[in-house]
This record gives C-alpha cells, structure tokens and sequence, in this order.
C-alpha cells in the first residue's frame, strides 16, 4: 500500500494583495497582512454603511407621546425593507421624516416673494406651531408645501408665518404670494430657506381614502368602525390646535394619518395634518436598550 502525505491547498492572497500584484507591485509578507486587513475594515464599513442607510437605522426616542408602547429613552432598530414589499396598515407602529421648521434665509429681489412682504428669518414652520403653514393650513414636510405650491400655480398662496420668536414679541402675520406658473417650490418664489426635520415615530390610524373620526367617546372610528387596534384607548380631542380628525376628516390620497399612543399628550396628525407615504422611513422592529425591555416591539 503507498503511502503519501496529503498536500495541503495554499491559501490565496486577499483580492487586494492579488491585484496590486497585477498592477505590478510585489508587497512584502508583512505589507500584504496589512492591506488584507485594511480590505477586511473597508469591506465591514462599506456593509455597515449600506445597511444604515438601506435596511436599518437606529432610533431614540426623548419623548413620551408613545407611551406605553414606547417609552422616553428607548432605542431600536427600524425596519426600512418591508414597506418596499407592502404597504402600511392601520395599527403599524411606523417612523417618518416630520419637518420641525422651515426658516427663510434669503429673499431674492424683484420676486414674488419679495413683493409678498416676506424678510429673511421669517419661519414658514415654527416649530410645535401649527399655526403657521401655507394655505391656511400647517406643514408636515416640504412634500406637502411643494404640492401646494404647484396646486396654487398661477394663483395666488396665503402663508402663516411668525416674524421673530413669538414667545418673545415675535408676531404671526399673513402673507399672500403670486404664485407663477409652473412654479413647484420655494426657490421658484424666490426664497432660499433652513429645513430641520425630526424622525417621528407614531400609530397609523388611516391611509390615503380612508375617512377618520374621534367621536365624541375619545374612540377612533375608520370609516364609521372603532379601528380594532386601538379600541382599548381614549383620544383627547378639545386641545388647543387640534383640527383634524376631531371631525370626520377624509385623508388625501397618498397620505398617512398618525397618532401617537400617549393619547393625551402627543404632537401628532390631529395638529398638523397628514404624513406623505414618500416620508415614511419604516417600522420599529428590535429595542435593544435599555436592556431589561429587549425585544422585539410590536
């Protein structure tokens, strides 16, 4: 019987060392270690890097309007690959891109802004005041500003806005501006403008079409129907700024209509109205801090 001793497979070089070699520079032993290294910590940034920005980000939340589903401090992974598959139902807990303020930086001359009256540092969004907005109504998201904006084109487009810090003297005034035709955003009126957005994390009660109503029970009604997923809670509906779904309130198509779990304290959509489905980031999937409320949420 032979006998022979098995030859062992000789182990590649990593593909970086494999191609300088072919650019025509031979490392030593201790240099293409090294590069295999670096190739390895790109490799694991460049995942990280996609998977932050493509399937999940992490969240934390300061706030109690979530509470009990979500309380101040919390952090967890979203969620951003299901929406793609499916859309978002009644009862999903979801996060979204909320605009938090919108400040005038600049007004160019000779526009239909500048003929308006309006000044750089005027806030076309305050922030927690639903008071300000366009066309008589708060603003969401630059989303919805745009699509008013091309709604109203070769027509004239009221704005709220507060000149100065209102709690402090500043003032809310009216501005009525004529909108060109064509005209699709703000740049078009001849403003240039600080956007700061927050990420929200909120229930959806109701969806592009759907009519929604908090009766006069505190309970919420989806086209006439307490909606299941938050039969168990009471609404407040008589807050100061409070103007949608306090009545039957029909949301647009496109939309989402969102409510926050602390039913009695939470800036949500019965103030500044309807979340675009293009804001949507995701679901809250995993809390993993702090550690004795791991898990996944639901």
């Amino acid at each position: 019987m032979a006998w022979f001793r098995r030859r062992e497979k000789k182990r590649k070089p990593p593909p970086i060392v494999r191609l300088v070699r072919r650019l025509g520079w031979y490392p030593s032993p201790l240099v293409a270690y090294l590069l295999g290294w670096v190739e390895s910590i790109a490799e694991a940034v460049v995942i990280g890097f996609l998977l932050i920005h493509f399937v999940i980000v992490h969240m934390y939340v300061p706030s109690e309007s979530m509470v009990p589903t979500i309380l101040p401090g919390d952090h967890f992974f979203v969620d951003r690959i299901s929406y793609y598959f499916r859309d978002p139902v009644p009862g999903d807990v979801v996060v979204f891109y909320h605009l938090e303020s919108l400040r005038v930086t600049g007004v160019r001359k000779g526009s239909p802004a500048e003929a308006a009256g309006f000044q750089p540092g005027d806030w076309i969004v305050y922030p927690y005041d639903p008071s300000t907005g366009a066309g008589g109504e708060p603003i969401s998201h630059l989303l919805v500003l745009e699509d008013r904006i091309r709604k109203a084109a070769g027509k004239e487009l009221s704005f709220q806005i507060a000149r100065g810090d209102p709690r402090y003297g500043g003032k809310h005034l009216e501005l009525t501006v004529d909108v060109p035709e064509g005209a699709r955003t703000l740049g078009d009126l001849g403003l240039s403008f600080h956007a700061r957005y927050a990420r929200y994390v909120k229930r959806l009660i109701a969806t592009g079409g759907h009519t929604v109503w908090i009766d006069d029970q505190g309970k919420v009604r989806l086209d006439g129907r307490i909606l299941n997923a938050v039969e168990d809670r009471t609404y407040w509906k008589r807050g100061a700024g409070m103007r949608y779904g306090v009545t039957p309130t029909k949301v647009p198509a496109g939309y989402l209509f969102v409510l926050g779990d602390n039913t009695m304290n939470s800036y949500d959509s019965r103030y500044w109205g309807f979340v675009p489905r293009r804001a949507l980031i995701g679901e809250p999937i995993l809390r993993f801090w702090p550690l004795s409320r791991f898990g996944l949420i639901r």
